[in-house]
């Protein structure tokens, strides 16, 4: 269980994509924070945008899978934050997962013994 674990946190954090991914969302939720903290508008900021732009289409499946507990399950800070963390992690592992599949290349199957 533990070496999935670690497999696992290497291929979310561990490899260059991932990474730079994981820096663009920090990047970011900061954008987002000190737009919504300190800055005013007439109207709604569209700032938040980009956050989701960043984890589609993982928090859509989210989102959509939120509404099925109620659609003011969905639509609360309660879901939604903790759905973008989820968002951002599976997508830094898929691209883990991508960058060691083009790293390693396509396993061919041997018979045992060969």
């Amino acid at each position: 269980m533990h070496a999935r674990l670690t497999s696992l946190a290497q291929l979310t954090f561990a490899n260059l994509a991932s990474r730079i991914y994981l820096a663009l969302v920090a990047a970011a939720a900061l954008f987002v924070a000190v737009d919504t903290l300190f800055v005013h508008h007439e109207d709604a900021s569209m700032a938040g945008i980009w956050l989701f732009l960043l984890t589609a289409p993982t928090i859509f499946a989210l989102m959509a899978l939120g509404t099925v507990f109620g659609e003011g399950v969905a639509e609360s800070a309660a879901f939604l934050y903790p759905a973008l963390v989820v968002a951002v992690l599976v997508q830094a592992c898929a691209l883990g997962l991508f960058v060691r599949l083009l790293r390693d290349g396509p396993q061919t199957a041997r018979p045992h013994g060969a």
